[in-house]
């Protein structure tokens, strides 16, 4: 019994994703779990097991006909293929019909009871007063204390199991082994977002997770019990096949398949286009290399306009799989791809001469977080609560004064602290591996050359700038979702930083030549940057730049000043953008400091060339790649293995927050409490929230910002060598035969024809075709997920 238990919690377990904490707020999918099934198939097996909502509503499909994004014509023909053979108008009133006879996800009891007791438990720090018994594990913390829970009425602990095996046994006493899956399965998915920061807790290694445990039997044993005792049904509520359901959740596929065939046939005309046009390859007066991030394609553009400048993009942890280790107060957080194991650990130290100076700096920096400790303190502590916040009213209403008028001030204070703080260190990396001799040269060189590879890099200028990013609010949980999801939320200029040392090595400059054949021109100076995302700046973190490069310094920094101007006016459609991107980073009332990757539908992986000029409307991922230096696939197969997988993950966060914000979201900012210093709830109570805010995907509560597309992703390469990858990769094929991703081929060996990948290695080149061969499955897949 206890053995078909484990293997059925773990098999229920797949209805959960993993709830990011807010200080590493990383996009993925929710449905991961459903992976290995058809989209289609999936989304009708999470409708049915979460309660949730899985396709875009009417609305949102009305106002992508209103601002033209969807094709009628493409539409319907999509609807008299599938038998239904009215007029788009008719069938989109019939979704809005259909949608209002969906029922609204409720909490019961036990989901109250549950999350009482899991926001005590899992708490990180924010209560003053910690739970008892906590590093005994959640079963047992909570066995100890269950009889003063009145909602419980439990007079002696002595009748709670003593484990929280014995306790789903006793549960199961009665019940079938072929019920145990879907028994868990329900449980697990009532409340998604507390069993999915479980999940991420015992994924990460999180500390929390070591000092004071819990898993997922842990939680199911609790919830069980409670159920019986207080006699609650255990059972999933038994749901019959519904006619109306099935046929919403095949008219909303269509409307979905049209409105992404429409994104698609505009992107194929540009590239089609664009990738005709030969470009001179000459030295630029300096090359900048940006995240993959929708974000930089709009300063990219912005910047080439300026001057003689090369712009790439490569996965913003620069190929550096490391943690970095804060100074300020030696917290290591991760710094690189969740999926990646950090191999290295990365921190600032004083450079030469200036050791006094970077001490005043922490210094300042600890009175800084001694004040904000101190604070907190005093406003949370009983005795001292009333007293402290009647005394310091007109302390904090001149504080909320400032930031609401003054907040163009304080970023600019905000911004000086950093570039003082960067002036006076340099960053140095150590092994994680004990007793470690430090980092090897090959390792060095293999880190820079696997950068140039990626990128397929020709030739280099006298500047060569590592741009990492990260965005930049005030009173914002979310702060980290608008960070580098390539280095797991955190800012990229660490990591921009390491690079540029390592690749300015002249030891590490020689085996690149000696063993790879790669020459670095002696006047070449790589150098590490941030770009914030929010004000679109650009930070030069120079101070070790030589006098003989400062002239052209000079000249780059007054052409990303222009850029900053010019993009910020394109982005924010105001004169004057600079001023206005300033005042949403520190205003405290700002509900929108910026859209992070809001409308990312595309990946592009291919030469600048191919996009160069256009203007993508900041929707697409940018990898730089040159088919005619990968003859192996070795370069392509690792982006698509890496950077690929993880944008799919990023556009289905995204798609699965707008479709069921109260679900996949966290709601609106407005009514947010954040628990435990690591998630937030809505209001006072229920489910931990595990997604993307309201404001973070649409322009008001009802009008849509984000366009819920999966993504479609355009490789310009041989299409032999694409296929190759692909056979070679289980878990490439799956997504793209399940129609997670769309993948497009721009074959250069065929005057750059485009051809469209479906199920089974199949190609379309006829770009007007429908963007999926739809079967007549929803009726079928929905009748069995019922079952």
């Amino acid at each position: 019994m206890a053995t078909q238990i484990k293997n059925s919690i773990k098999s229920a377990s797949r209805v959960i994703g993993n709830t990011w904490p807010l200080y590493s707020f990383v996009t993925s999918n929710p449905l991961s779990g459903y992976e290995e099934m058809p989209f289609t198939e999936a989304v009708v097996h999470a409708k049915k097991d979460l309660g949730v909502k899985v396709f875009p509503d009417a609305s949102i499909f009305s106002q992508a006909f209103s601002k033209d994004e969807m094709d009628k014509d493409i539409l319907g023909r999509l609807l008299k293929e599938n038998g239904f053979n009215e007029t788009p108008e008719h069938y989109l009133k019939r979704i809005e019909l259909l949608s209002e006879k969906e029922k609204t996800k409720e909490y019961s009891v036990l989901d109250v009871i549950m999350a009482k007791w899991l926001s005590s438990f899992m708490d990180e720090g924010l209560a003053e007063w910690q739970m008892p018994y906590k590093e005994k594990g959640f079963y047992t913390a909570w066995r100890q204390l269950a009889k003063y829970d009145n909602d419980l009425n439990i007079k002696n602990i002595a009748e709670i199991p003593k484990t929280s095996l014995k306790a789903l046994e006793s549960v199961l006493d009665d019940v079938s082994e072929d019920y145990y899956e879907s028994i868990f399965r329900y449980h697990l998915s009532a409340l998604p977002g507390w069993t999915g920061y479980i999940n991420h807790r015992n994924t990460y290694d999180s500390p929390w997770q070591k000092s004071y445990p819990i898993d997922l039997q842990d939680y199911l044993a609790v919830r069980l019990w409670i159920a019986e005792h207080l006699n609650l049904d255990i059972y999933p509520k038994s749901t019959s096949p519904d006619n109306d359901t099935a046929e919403l959740i095949k008219l909303q596929q269509l409307f979905l398949c049209a409105w992404e065939k429409r994104f698609q046939n505009r992107v194929v005309g540009l590239l089609q286009n664009q990738a005709k046009v030969e470009v001179i390859n000459a030295v630029p007066d300096a090359q900048l290399v940006f995240c993959i991030d929708t974000r930089s394609e709009l300063i990219r553009r912005h910047i080439e306009e300026k001057g003689n400048y090369e712009t790439f993009g490569y996965a913003g942890f620069f190929g550096i799989a490391m943690d970095y280790k804060n100074p300020h107060d030696g917290i290591q957080r991760k710094s690189c791809p969740p999926i990646l194991n950090s191999s290295y650990i990365v921190e600032d130290k004083p450079q030469n001469g200036k050791l006094d100076k970077f001490e005043a700096n922490l210094k300042r920096a600890e009175h800084l977080k001694f004040t904000k400790y101190f604070r907190k303190r005093m406003k949370n502590m009983l005795p001292s609560t009333f007293g402290y916040v009647e005394g310091s009213g007109v302390f904090y209403g001149l504080s909320m004064v400032a930031r609401t008028f003054f907040s163009n001030k304080i970023y600019d204070v905000k911004k000086r602290n950093q570039q003082d703080h960067e002036d006076l260190s340099e960053t140095h990396m150590s092994s994680c591996e004990e007793n470690s001799n430090g980092i090897s040269i090959e390792e060095k060189v293999a880190i820079v050359k696997s950068g140039f590879d990626l990128m397929g890099w020709k030739n280099f200028a006298p500047l060569v700038v590592f741009t990492g990013h990260g965005g930049h609010s005030a009173n914002n949980p979310f702060n980290s979702s608008l960070d580098c999801g390539a280095c797991a939320a955190s800012p990229g200029r660490h990591n921009a930083r390491m690079l540029a040392k390592i690749a300015n090595e002249e030891l590490v400059r020689q085996h690149l030549l000696k063993d790879h054949g790669i020459t670095i021109p002696n006047d070449t100076i790589f150098i590490g940057a941030e770009h914030n995302t929010t004000t679109d700046e650009i930070v030069i973190f120079d101070s070790q730049v030589p006098k003989s490069h400062q002239e052209a310094l000079q000249k780059l920094k007054a052409s990303l000043n222009s850029a900053q101007r010019s993009a910020t006016e394109e982005r924010l459609g105001v004169k004057n953008g600079v001023n206005l991107a300033k005042k949403k980073t520190s205003d405290w009332s700002e509900t929108r400091p910026e859209w992070g990757l809001a409308k990312n539908a595309a990946f592009i992986i291919g030469s600048r060339d191919l996009t160069k000029t256009k203007n993508l409307d900041g929707r697409s991922f940018l990898h730089s790649y040159d088919w005619g230096k990968d003859e192996t696939g070795n370069a392509l197969e690792a982006i698509m293995q890496g950077p690929m997988v993880v944008t799919q993950w990023i556009n289905n966060h995204y798609y699965f927050s707008t479709v069921d914000n109260d679900t996949f979201g966290s709601g609106s900012k407005i009514t947010h409490n954040v628990t435990g210093n690591f998630g937030v709830v809505q209001g006072n109570g229920g489910d931990l929230k595990m997604g993307l805010p309201l404001q973070s995907l649409k322009s008001t509560d009802s009008e849509m910002y984000h366009q819920p597309l999966r993504l479609s992703v355009f490789i310009h390469a041989p299409l032999d060598r694409v296929q190759n990858i692909i056979s070679k990769n289980a878990n490439i094929k799956n997504l793209l035969d399940n129609e997670w991703i769309y993948l497009f081929v721009i074959d250069p060996t065929k005057e750059n024809e485009i051809s469209q990948y479906t199920e089974g290695f199949k190609w379309i080149n006829d770009t007007q075709k429908t963007s999926t061969e739809l079967k007549e499955e929803p009726r079928e897949v929905f009748e069995d997920s019922m079952a």
